[in-house]
């Protein structure tokens, strides 16, 4: 199967009634092309004929980005490319979450808009000061899908940036921080938060921006005054990919840098780059 499909004429029994089965495979997966991949997967149980159709390789190369040769080099080795030669089995690996970079980051596509979902971990983030252990320190955790966090205890000057770039898929995406004031951890088995070094950050807004190498900017001055322990994700900005056979890189940065007063008691876990149309439901996963 894969990329060949039988075209042969079924044998019909004049006497009974016509069934699905009874469909050339290349019929039923030119049928197939036009239905989602979940709906794919549904009517592949159905039958042998099915079953077989659902693999044809122009079924899933139309699911995968056009720039999808780009992103899965980006992601995964020679070694790991060559056991991918089945379109349908490279968009089942691209569309479970990937780690790359050394485990620091992140990728997979969204399967109801088939645009790039991308984490990006505060380890591969530029922190100012993150190896001077008075005010930084890296917190092993659960509630991080990279397993650690960044806090700062107390700083003068803060300063979180990092960049991305790759060969988005088409249309609008939107960028966020994923940040909890307090620490937490478990304590006989109950999630506990330590917000004793909180503070500072009701006084000025933290400065967002994002910008990207065709130079689309964004601003956001926003107070972090959500509640102690519970992760929030504060919205960056958006930017626009035309060109999916270009890359786009995304500068991001996140900054306080009044020194009339100190502030200190933040958990920074990731950076979250998402397709907007389905940017609530992403968040909400996390």
């Amino acid at each position: 199967m894969g990329a060949n499909i039988s075209g042969g004429t079924p044998e019909f029994d004049r006497n009974s009634e016509p069934r699905l089965s009874d469909l050339p495979e290349n019929c039923v997966a030119l049928i197939m092309m036009r239905l989602d991949p979940p709906e794919i997967c549904r009517l592949a149980r159905l039958s042998g004929v099915f079953r077989r159709a659902s693999s044809a390789d122009f079924i899933w190369e139309s699911k995968l980005p056009s720039s999808y040769q780009a992103i899965a080099r980006k992601v995964f080795d020679e070694i790991t490319l060559r056991k991918l030669l089945l379109k349908k089995d490279l968009y089942a690996k691209l569309s479970r979450p990937n780690l790359f970079d050394g485990g620091t980051k992140e990728l997979w596509i969204d399967k109801n808009t088939g645009r790039l979902c991308v984490s990006i971990s505060s380890k591969a983030l530029r922190i100012t000061g993150i190896d001077d252990r008075r005010y930084w320190s890296q917190i092993p955790t659960d509630e991080s899908r990279f397993h650690s966090v960044a806090y700062v205890q107390q700083i003068w000057w803060f300063e979180v940036g990092g960049e991305f770039e790759i060969q988005f898929p088409s249309g609008t995406y939107s960028l966020f921080f994923r940040i909890q004031l307090g620490k937490t951890s478990k304590r006989l088995g109950r999630r506990i938060c330590n917000s004793e070094h909180v503070h500072g950050w009701d006084i000025k807004p933290v400065r967002f921006q994002l910008a990207t190498s065709d130079n689309q900017q964004a601003v956001s001055l926003l107070y972090l005054n959500n509640n102690p322990g519970h992760w929030s994700h504060y919205h960056v900005g958006d930017f626009k990919v035309e060109n999916p056979d270009i890359s786009t890189g995304v500068k991001f940065s996140m900054t306080q840098i009044d020194c009339t007063h100190t502030k200190g008691g933040l958990c920074i876990d990731s950076v979250l780059i998402v397709p907007k149309e389905n940017a609530r439901k992403v968040v909400e996963s996390e």
